[in-house]
């Protein structure tokens, strides 16, 4: 197969239930069709790994709760209104039982008695020690007994699960819509680093263009003189300095003092 038809067909067989899971892991369906979306557009670009995986189809499943159990989804305001709650009793009050477990806890048990995985499997898939998920699963049947005990053993919880998953109105988009969303998100990603980077290089040559290629002393900050004698303003001329002023100016304009250029 092309890697578009073997992608196509890992969604066909994988998407659908995933969607179903990851409603059971947060509880909400439109947060649990964009995570099963998002993890295949994560496998739609890194195909060329998750084609030769020995198990792609946990390889996403480990994508989409990574997404859904993510603490940012509660920041936007799309995924803060509230969603319509099952019907049935039975089916609310089990999904508030696991709502309330912590999302580590939530996630062991989906794996362990809605997926139907090993501890072993479950623990690297949570990134986890095999007694630290044994000890997770254990603490979330108590918690469960506590809340729902008439749900809570394990072959009817693993039936409650299914049967509360496949009573939700959930659907899966189909993979050439995932794929062409993908491609176009890669291509804006593509185009605003091409841009980043072209602003950076252009700064960086304005930068070296306009800066200094030698250095220059700084002026030094002036600095207020003291000590200097106070300015006296000039006051009437007495009878003597009057008297010699004429004197001087008679001599400059007509006495023999004065210098006459000759001609040689």
């Amino acid at each position: 197969m092309t890697p578009r038809q073997a992608f196509d067909a890992l969604y066909e067989s994988c998407a659908p239930a995933l969607v179903r899971q990851t409603y059971l892991l947060t509880g909400r369906r439109q947060l649990a069709r964009e995570s099963v979306e998002r993890a295949f557009q994560q496998a739609w670009e890194h195909w060329p790994e998750v084609a030769v995986d020995p198990d792609p189809g946990g390889w996403v499943r480990a994508a989409a709760h990574d997404w859904a159990l993510s603490p940012w989804h509660r920041f936007l305001p799309r995924h803060r209104r509230p969603e319509p709650q099952p019907a049935d009793p039975a089916d609310r009050a089990l999904l508030h039982a696991l709502l309330t477990l912590s999302p580590p806890h939530r996630r062991t048990l989906l794996l362990y008695d809605g997926v139907g995985l090993g501890l072993p499997e479950a623990a690297a898939e949570t990134q986890a020690s095999t007694p630290v998920t044994a000890a997770r699963l254990l603490s979330a049947r108590e918690a469960l007994t506590a809340l729902v005990p008439d749900q809570a053993a394990p072959p009817v919880l693993r039936r409650r699960l299914s049967e509360l998953a496949t009573a939700q109105p959930l659907r899966a988009s189909r993979p050439p819509t995932v794929r062409t969303r993908c491609e176009r998100r890669t291509r804006r990603w593509t185009a605003a680093a091409v841009a980043f980077t072209t602003a950076v290089v252009g700064a960086t040559t304005l930068t070296l263009r306009i800066a200094q290629d030698h250095y220059e002393r700084p002026v030094a900050r002036g600095r207020e003189i003291r000590d200097l004698p106070p300015r006296v303003a000039a006051g009437p001329l007495s009878e003597e300095q009057l008297e010699l002023r004429a004197v001087l100016e008679s001599l400059l304009v007509r006495g023999p003092e004065r210098l006459v250029p000759e001609a040689r």
